[in-house]
């Protein structure tokens, strides 16, 4: 397989490799890249996907492979984050006229945005069924974790099963090359991930400072095997995956119930849904090593295996069939990318910016979603350009509904 990445040699620690070849990487995100290049734990080099940019701690669109240690902030506090998308047997035809209706009826059935979590009586009367079912599956292991870190038992985990939230998290209708209709949505752990991250960053952080760690990057803290807090960190942070696909399941079950309800043909869900994270840690082997390779917005692209890598409010995104390719830890891209913060994105665009950029699209055209709008992220184009070794096109998505939190 030819080298198509670039290769950022870092004095003190090991190479990062970068496909960005052809998309903007800022100063400060390739400073993170050496920063987590330094850190002793990191295992062969780090690679960089086409979508990176500056995180908290760890660049966004990095993959770190560590032995036998984790970074908790490389993982993020949305742990789990990532996509489900599956194929339905419509097509364009068949949906509305006016999709206004459609996006109504999905902003009804999945709570999102403040709301989200609160059990809006307007959107959902009671719990729904799917919620309490997947959360019966995961309670006694989340029961376990809370007996020994009490304030997690205080999160609003049970009431955010479900649940969009906001951001970048969005459910769209989508038409693919042959006008076939695909749900997708993107969403993670939600509050209670958001806490598990959020209080085991802190731990890492003490546990530097007792033994006089000295870091790249404070957020840069780690877990090595046999620590005080290793061994929960490794459950708790595997717990809020399995919530984080879970919830995806359950919000696209309503997604589904939700267009059967405002789409007059009756239509079935062809393909089994590709549900994959992009935020999360795991272990695996690599180069004949076994190592815990953390994907901080990067999606496993083993050979074969399916994957989605999404785009923006208005830009096309990308089912995807992994290579395999070793160099980059058998990963592709997580998505577009920002080139912009969302600060100055807001100060940047104008709504008749948003406006023009997501023409077509039935979605939200206001002043609060103006930090999401398509300029604000890589041109998704040359991203996949630069990932053609580690992935290929199975299926190209174009959204007709986007609904944002």
């Amino acid at each position: 397989m030819p080298q198509t990445y670039l290769q950022q040699d870092v004095p003190g620690g090991v190479p990062v490799k970068m496909w960005t070849r052809g998309v903007p990487v800022e100063d400060a995100a390739r400073q993170q890249l050496a920063n987590a290049a330094r850190l002793p734990i990191v295992f062969k080099h780090i690679a960089a996907m086409p979508d990176v940019h500056f995180g908290i701690g760890a660049a966004v669109g990095s993959v770190i492979p560590t032995f036998k240690a984790i970074i908790p902030a490389a993982v993020g506090v949305d742990i789990g984050c990532g996509m489900i998308a599956c194929k339905t047997t419509l097509r364009a035809g068949d949906l509305p006229d006016n999709l206004a209706f459609l996006r109504a009826a999905i902003e009804r059935a999945v709570p999102h945005g403040r709301v989200a979590g609160k059990r809006d009586p307007g959107a959902w009367q009671k719990t729904p069924a799917a919620v309490d079912s997947a959360w019966k599956q995961l309670e006694p292991e989340f029961r376990q974790i809370c007996r020994d870190h009490p304030k997690l038992a205080r999160t609003n985990s049970h009431n955010h099963l479900g649940t969009l939230g906001g951001g970048n998290h969005f459910v769209e209708v989508c038409l693919d090359e042959e006008g076939g209709v695909w749900f997708m949505l993107h969403s993670g752990s939600r509050g209670v991930g958001n806490a598990i991250g959020t209080m085991f960053i802190a731990l890492a952080k003490q546990d530097a400072m007792r033994h006089d760690v000295h870091l790249p990057d404070g957020d840069l803290a780690y877990f090595e095997e046999g620590s005080r807090h290793f061994g929960d960190y490794v459950r708790a942070v595997g717990w809020a995956q399995k919530f984080a696909k879970a919830n995806r399941e359950v919000m696209m079950q309503r997604v589904i119930e939700a267009a059967k309800a405002v789409i007059p043909k009756n239509f079935q869900v062809h393909t089994e849904a590709v549900n994959c994270h992009h935020n999360y840690v795991q272990k695996e082997t690599h180069f004949g090593q076994d190592v815990y390779v953390t994907r901080k917005g990067a999606v496993s692209a083993r050979a074969g295996e399916l994957g989605i890598v999404p785009g923006s409010m208005g830009a096309r995104s990308f089912i995807v069939r992994g290579k395999g390719n070793p160099d980059s830890f058998n990963s592709c891209s997580h998505g577009a990318g920002r080139t912009m913060s969302r600060g100055d994105a807001r100060r940047h665009f104008t709504l008749a910016d948003h406006r023009a950029a997501t023409e077509g699209v039935e979605c939200r055209k206001d002043k609060a979603v103006i930090d999401e709008t398509p300029a604000a992220y890589k041109d998704i184009a040359a991203v996949m350009a630069a990932q053609q070794d580690l992935v290929e096109v199975v299926h190209t998505l174009k959204q007709v509904v986007c609904v944002k939190g």
